[in-house]
Parts: C-alpha cells; sequence; structure tokens
C-alpha cells in the first residue's frame, strides 16, 4: 500500500532551479518515487524487492490475495475504497469465532461513529453471511445524543442514485431495518407514562422499572454508578440497604412494595421509607451497618434524595399494567433513547439494561443467537480511573462476551480516557476523524505515521479499519444511510407514493 508519495525533479540543486529547468536551460528529469507498506509476503520469503522492477496495481484475485481477502470464508463488506473496490472484514472476528467486538474513535460530529457502526449492523444483517442465524441475531442500541436512532426503520429520501450505486457494489440493499422498536423514558408527572420523544411519536413505547423490581433485582447501585462514587464511604450503606430492600420488600400485585408497614407507590415514597430506617435506632445498624458513623449516613441520604428528581420517573408503581413497559427486544434492532435523561438517570438505564441482558444470555449457556450491543461515549461508563457497576459489566462484557455471543461495539471521543481492557479485547479497531493530540497517543500504536496524519483531516463517511489478519489499516469509505437520521429525511415507500385516489368515491350523495 502507497503510504507517501514524492514528486520532484531530478538535477536541480536549488528550489529556484524550477524555472530554469522549465525554461529549458538546465537539464533535469521529473521523477516519482513512493514510500509503500507492505502487506503479504507469498511466500514468506521476506527479500526486498530489486531495483527496476516492474510494479502494478493489484486488481482481481491478486488484490484480493494482497489483502488476505482470499482466505476469509465468511466476510461482509465493510466499506469502499478510494477507486470503489469493495473492503472485507472476516466475520470470524466479529462473531466470536476467533475473535469479537468493535471499537470506534473519533471526534464527536465530524468522524461518524454512530453512523458507521449502524452501518455495520445493516451489512450483517443483510449480507447474508450470517446464514439462517440473520433472523434471530439482535441488536441492541443506545441512542445517547439526538434523534438520530429513532428513524432506522424510516427510508431516507436524500439518498440519490450515486449513494444507492455504491450499496449495489457492496451487495447490500439500500433500505432501512426492517425489524425495529423504539424504547423512550416516560414524560414526567404523566400518570400513564407516555413516552417522552420529539419528533418521533408513533411506533415509541415508554419503559421504567417497578418499585418491586428495584428492589429485587438490586438496582439502587445504578443510581450511584459514577466512577467517583466508589472511591466513597457511603457505597458501604447503598450495598447494606440494596440487601435489606431485596428481603424485607414485598412486592405488591401493581408494581408497589410494603416496607415494613408501609406501602410504597412512587419512588419518593419508597426514599422515605428507607431513610426512616436509617433514621431509627433500632433499625439503623441493620440497615447501615455496625461501625457506620452517622455522617456517612447522612451523606447516603442525602444522595438519595439528589438522584429523586432523575430516577423517579423511571422507577414507579403506579402505573397499570407495567409489564408492557419492560424492554423486551422482541425486535430485530432495540433502539433505547436515554438522550433527554440526565447523566445520573443515563448511567443507570444502561447499568441496568446490560447486566439483564448479560445476566440472560449467561442463563441460556449458548452462544447463539448473536446478540451486538451498541454503546457510545465509553469514556463515560468505561474510564480509566476509578470503578462502577456499569464498568464492570463491560469489562466482563469485553474479556467474556464473546464466549456467550454478546458483541459490544463501543465507541468514544478518546480512547485514552478508555479502560485498556475495553478497548484491547476488541478484534476490529476503527479510527474517523481525530484530534491531532488525540492521534498521538499510545492508543492509536496500531496506526502507522502516515495514517495518524491522515486521521486528523478525514472527512465524514471515511473511516481507518484495522482488523487482525492485515498488518496494515485499510482506508475506507461508506455510504450514506439508507435509512433516516432526521426528522426532515424521514422518505416513504415507493408504494407509498400511489395517489390513493379518492375517499369519498362510491358514498351515496
Amino acid at each position: 500500500m502507497v503510504a507517501d508519495l514524492r514528486v520532484r525533479h531530478e538535477g536541480a540543486r536549488f528550489d529556484s532551479d524550477v524555472f530554469l529547468i522549465e525554461d529549458g536551460v538546465l537539464p533535469a528529469q521529473v521523477t516519482e518515487a513512493a514510500k509503500v507498506l507492505a502487506t503479504r509476503f507469498e511466500p514468506e520469503v521476506f527479500v526486498p524487492p530489486v531495483p527496476g522492477e516492474i510494479v502494478r496495481k493489484a486488481v482481481g484475485e491478486a488484490r484480493d490475495q494482497a489483502l488476505f481477502f482470499d482466505g476469509m470464508e465468511r466476510r461482509i463488506p465493510v466499506g469502499l475504497s478510494r477507486d470503489g473496490e469493495v473492503i472485507h472484514a472476516n466475520l470470524e472476528f466479529m462473531d466470536g469465532t476467533r475473535g469479537a467486538h468493535v471499537n470506534i474513535s473519533g471526534v464527536s460530529g465530524v468522524a461518524t461513529k454512530t453512523s458507521y457502526a449502524v452501518f455495520l449492523l445493516h451489512s450483517l444483517f443483510t449480507s447474508g453471511q450470517l446464514g439462517a442465524g440473520a433472523h434471530n441475531t439482535k441488536a441492541l442500541i443506545f441512542n445517547v445524543k439526538g434523534e438520530d436512532l429513532l428513524f432506522l426503520d424510516c427510508p431516507n429520501r436524500h439518498l440519490d442514485g450515486e449513494q444507492m450505486a455504491r450499496y449495489a457494489s457492496l451487495d447490500l440493499p439500500a433500505t432501512p431495518f426492517a425489524s425495529v422498536e423504539l424504547w423512550a423514558p416516560p414524560r414526567r408527572g404523566d400518570p400513564s407514562a407516555a413516552p417522552r420523544t420529539g419528533s418521533r411519536a408513533d411506533g415509541v413505547t415508554s419503559f421504567f422499572w417497578t418499585l418491586a423490581e428495584f428492589c429485587q433485582d438490586e438496582l439502587l447501585p445504578f443510581l450511584f454508578a459514577d466512577a467517583g462514587d466508589e472511591r466513597q464511604q457511603y457505597t458501604i450503606v447503598v450495598h447494606n440497604v440494596t440487601a435489606r430492600l431485596r428481603r424485607e420488600a414485598k412486592p405488591l400485585d401493581d408494581g408497589g412494595v410494603r416496607l415494613g408497614g408501609v406501602t410504597c407507590r412512587t419512588f419518593e415514597q419508597l426514599i422515605d421509607a428507607i431513610s426512616d430506617r436509617l433514621e431509627d435506632d433500632s433499625d439503623r445498624g441493620e440497615w447501615a451497618g455496625r461501625s457506620i458513623g452517622t455522617g456517612t449516613i447522612n451523606a447516603f441520604v442525602r444522595r438519595l434524595y439528589a438522584a429523586r428528581r432523575d430516577a423517579e420517573h423511571l422507577v414507579r408503581g403506579d402505573v397499570p399494567n407495567p409489564g408492557k413497559h419492560r424492554i423486551g427486544m422482541q425486535a430485530q434492532v432495540t433502539v433505547v433513547d436515554i438522550a433527554k435523561l440526565s447523566r445520573r438517570a443515563q448511567r443507570f438505564v444502561v447499568g441496568v439494561v446490560l447486566r439483564k441482558t448479560f445476566q440472560d444470555k449467561e442463563e441460556t449457556g449458548a452462544r447463539e443467537p448473536l446478540l451486538f450491543v451498541v454503546l457510545d461515549e465509553l469514556n463515560k461508563y468505561a474510564p480509566r480511573e476509578g470503578h462502577s457497576p456499569i464498568k464492570e459489566i463491560l469489562l466482563d462484557m469485553a474479556e467474556r462476551g464473546r464466549s456467550l455471543g454478546v458483541i459490544l461495539i463501543g465507541a468514544q471521543q478518546t480512547a485514552s480516557e478508555v479502560e485498556r481492557r475495553v478497548i484491547a479485547n476488541s478484534s476490529l479497531r476503527v479510527a474517523g476523524r481525530l484530534d491531532s493530540a488525540e492521534a498521538g497517543r499510545p492508543e492509536y500504536a496500531f496506526l502507522p505515521t502516515a495514517h495518524r496524519q491522515r486521521a486528523t483531516i478525514l472527512k465524514p463517511g471515511t473511516m481507518i479499519l484495522s482488523q487482525p489478519e492485515l498488518p496494515v489499516p485499510l482506508v475506507l469509505e461508506f455510504p450514506f444511510p439508507a435509512w433516516a437520521t432526521r426528522p426532515d429525511e424521514v422518505g416513504t415507500e415507493p408504494g407509498d407514493t400511489e395517489d390513493p385516489g379518492d375517499p369519498f368515491e362510491g358514498l351515496a350523495e
């Protein structure tokens, strides 16, 4: 692969000699020299080429051999090269057979990290390489910014013929996702728990957890999931209270709980009941711990009341038929919208959903059907410093998810601030537009110097992909999304554009 290209006049001694050469006064010759990176030696005899040998562009089978595509039994298209040729990735390094997980880095907005992650899912589901298991393979996507992922089932009306031709080159359909379910948090103060959405209103279901689930499933620690919380002493009280809630909270049929003779149907009532136990001298030792001081208990209570506004609409027992508000992942693609939640509420939702998903896969014990989890802002959920329940789940997913069929497609702006083991266990590394200071970090050592410099000027839609079998990263482009990413991009299916006719035709006057 060409890493650097140089053109100069051979024979010129000074910069000003170029004018004399152009006028024919000085003899010189234009020479072109390229620095190349070897991708494959076949056979593996590491002897440099002889000067003067003819260099030709690899095409067809020679190109596939040079890029190791010929040895990929199961390969999926992941983009196009600058000359329009298909670039493949080995599916065995994505589905857990020989490796798993994808990590994407880049500057927010211009790196198109989420767009490329969704494109990878589209390629996985529609390329046919998953075989019969494609119908059962599922994806869980957390929408952390705006409404970009709330229209995955809607065609993009800005998709032109040129972009459709690029999908055809990849042998992929230029269509939106066929099976999508959307979940959004409920509106505050709404007795019916209507979903809080912006421009997308149809097909969205609200999600929340009942007070009974909050107590029985030990969800309290996820309200204190900030990495800095684990360094505080009051976390001992958190775990003691969590254990007490599981033992003493009696679930009611409608999702509420009964705690020590007090019926709780709202999160505020549950907090008051917990506070009463901690303030009671006879119960304080059992609920907080024998040797816990009053100051530590008060610190926990203050933070618990501070979390009330963030979580009171997400943990409740005052809505009938709460089962229909439980994230079920019945469709092939499940989108959980957390963009409008506070940071504490976002951590709570991500932690609870990931733990439940991972536990369900552990109980089945089977790797298939595969589950792909798309999560942006890994630097917030799995930071390099500190500990938190979410970080432990993501670490477990990165280290053991391959054997359980849970594949993490993670993204972040700065890989240098993400836990090393999460990134190190990713078989596929992708970089979009990078900040120049970030590009110099050791986490991007997989990029040669020329690729690092190029990463700082990449345009949206261009990525650099590194995979285990190739010693050199590949620069690729992926097509414009065939699904809408904004309300103004929502189009109609071709069959929906026909004239429906007169709706009053045939009616009596």
